[in-house]
């Protein structure tokens, strides 16, 4: 089932829904992992989010897990942030798609559920792509020369809002061209996949939306139902990918269509269909808890930009170019 969101002025229409701080970054993630893993000690998790807040430039927190990250350049910008996303090769597996009948807060357009196969590694982006990557494209004269707004809540490391379907496709336009490299969206299959990182629960940590475990209108961080965080806020996935729920949504390559009947099962996107929609995943800082799920499925007009709503890019894994 889809929500309507029109009626949401902020939302816009057509909307649907069914320094020393620096250094410390690695030890803020283990930090939070710790306290999260023990059954949320707040005290604990909230000093290390004090950490975070106090600095929304710095880096994003390191993961420590053995996964192969790479950037396709190393070129920096004016204030020392890559232009190139940083990517993690993820390996080629299958899962079970969409959501069991038993999950919590579950949506009919999660089913039917069914097994799809991704054949290849992938390489994804660590982050969702940031304000400075968007920005470095527009500089060198891609993505419209547009410059998103970002509402007060800076630049750098945070997420990049205010962009549509057809602006992120913008985007990887210009990374290709820039790098040589076959950019592109996920998949709606590959999203999930990606996000779920071997995982069979509602979320990649558990059935349990718990605290501070990312950025929602409910999931207990600084900047709850409020703003974007500076990526990489929370502690990542299995597969060293971060804040694959939450913070803001993320743009798929895929048509909407209100469930899975007929989807391709080898992980392609889906590309007939309402193709003036198209979905995202993931939920945002606005949303609420229950769209943190590995399986929700969201969607909108390809021409609508939003302030939580951004992407992350992928593209394959080539034996010539493999890192």
């Amino acid at each position: 089932m889809s929500l309507e969101r029109g009626d949401d002025s902020r939302m816009g229409s057509g909307l649907r829904w069914p320094g020393s701080t620096r250094v410390s970054q690695g030890l803020v993630a283990i930090m939070v992992l710790l306290a999260i893993a023990i059954g949320g000690s707040d005290s604990a998790v909230a000093g290390a989010q004090a950490v975070l807040k106090s600095d929304d430039t710095a880096s994003p927190i390191e993961a420590s897990p053995s996964e192969t990250v790479f950037r396709d350049c190393s070129d920096v910008d004016s204030a020392g942030i890559a232009i190139c996303p940083e990517l993690v090769v993820i390996p080629a597996g299958h899962f079970q798609m969409g959501s069991p009948s038993s999950e919590e807060s579950r949506h009919g357009n999660e089913g039917p559920r069914h097994l799809v196969s991704i054949a290849a590694p992938l390489a994804v982006g660590r982050f969702a792509v940031t304000f400075g990557e968007w920005d470095a494209c527009a500089a060198a004269g891609g993505c419209g020369k547009r410059h998103p707004a970002d509402k007060g809540w800076g630049r750098g490391w945070r997420p990049v809002v205010n962009v549509s379907w057809d602006d992120a496709h913008q985007y990887v336009a210009w990374l290709s061209q820039y790098t040589g490299q076959p950019y592109r969206l996920l998949s709606e299959a590959e999203w999930e996949y990606a996000a779920r990182a071997g995982s069979t629960t509602a979320r990649y940590w558990g059935d349990s939306i718990g605290r501070k475990a990312a950025n929602c209108n409910g999931c207990g961080s600084a900047w709850d139902g409020g703003r974007t965080a500076p990526v990489g806020s929370f502690p990542p996935n299995r597969f060293g990918l971060f804040d694959m729920l939450g913070n803001v949504w993320q743009w798929v390559e895929d048509c909407y269509h209100d469930d899975y009947n007929g989807a391709p099962v080898d992980g392609s996107a889906w590309t007939s269909g309402r193709c003036g929609y198209r979905m995202l995943r993931g939920g945002s800082w606005f949303t609420t808890s229950n769209h943190l799920r590995s399986a929700y499925r969201g969607g909108s007009s390809s021409s609508y930009r939003g302030d939580d709503q951004g992407f992350r890019v992928a593209r394959p894994i080539q034996s010539k170019t493999s890192p």
